[in-house]
């Protein structure tokens, strides 16, 4: 049965709030932004799987909006420049979370495919946070550090546990009968 346009429409909503309530539980927090969260990314992830890049990139790309509005006075704090500030917005937040919208690409090969397809989106979510870091927040790097070494090791800090645990939790979904026909859902 073919899902109505208001039951896809909710059910993203529900899982970008979803998403949304598991990013403010952090298991670690870094000082200048990036954590670990209780698999924040998988919400976001599933949309993507279900109903398609397309809409996973639009969803994605609301879920960077609202990362932004959540930490906004953050962001205030650090007393970056203007264009510091449009180039972290733009990589840390619009770019990296939007990336996340392509874990539906290998939807269709099963559970290989959506854990690869999550894997690809963490990873592109990793390169975006990775260029900001090597650009905006070069002046954080310690001195003696090269700041390429120092971006890759700040922001794989918590990317590497986050797409861990965003792929295990992406799997057990897939693999559970209870929850396989909602993962997978309505794919077109």
């Amino acid at each position: 049965m073919k899902e109505t346009k208001t039951k896809k429409l909710v059910l993203s909503a529900v899982l970008l709030a979803l998403a949304t309530v598991l990013s403010l539980f952090k298991v670690y927090q870094l000082p200048l932004g990036g954590s670990i969260t209780l698999l924040s990314m998988l919400p976001v992830c599933l949309l993507s799987i279900r109903y398609g890049v397309k809409w996973g990139l639009t969803c994605s790309f609301f879920y960077g909006v609202i990362q932004i509005a959540l930490s906004f006075g953050e962001l205030m704090s650090w007393g970056m420049t203007a264009g510091t500030w449009v180039g972290c917005l733009l990589f840390d937040y619009l770019l990296a979370y939007g990336s996340l919208g392509v874990a539906g690409l290998f939807r269709k090969h099963g559970a290989g495919g959506i854990t690869a397809g999550i894997g690809l989106a963490m990873v592109l979510r990793f390169i975006s946070h990775f260029i900001s870091g090597t650009i905006f927040f070069a002046v954080f790097c310690p001195d003696g550090w090269n700041v390429v070494l120092y971006s890759i090791c700040y922001n794989g800090s918590y990317m590497l546990p986050e797409m861990a645990f965003t792929m295990l939790g992406a799997f057990a979904l897939f693999r559970a009968p209870q929850t396989r026909s909602f993962v997978i859902g309505a794919q077109s």
